[in-house]
């Protein structure tokens, strides 16, 4: 696995989120994920996808930065900062959030096992 093809998915998942594009998600998150949501819930693909089809997500404006990226074998962990703004269940969101997430590799792409984020002050 090479730094520029999770560089790429990064770039794809977080288009993705902000265009709502359940597809594209659908094909980027592993069915068996499990994210750390920062009020502590861990929720599932299936929750995470029901969030954007039912419109409860939405984002504004979404931007990325200070990512680190480790490749280890047929995984690799990218801590990044997305700064967000938008609002799920019609609750504001709008802060710098730091994120943790496990890709794998798996056929001939990548997708996210695993993930965790927390409101940065």
């Amino acid at each position: 696995m090479k730094t520029e093809t999770v560089v790429n998915a990064e770039i794809e998942l977080l288009s993705a989120i902000k265009n709502a594009d359940v597809t594209a998600l659908e094909k980027l998150l592993h069915d068996d994920l499990l994210f750390n949501l920062p009020d502590g819930n861990t929720i599932t693909k299936e929750f995470d996808l029901n969030s954007y089809r039912s419109g409860k997500m939405k984002i504004d404006s979404l931007e990325a930065s200070d990512q680190i990226i480790n490749i280890m074998g047929h995984v690799a962990v990218v801590a990044v900062t997305v700064f967000l703004k938008g609002a799920f269940d019609n609750n504001p969101i709008n802060g710098a959030f730091r994120y943790i997430r496990v890709w794998k590799q798996s056929d001939d792409s990548l997708k996210v096992i695993a993930g965790s984020c927390l409101a940065l002050h």
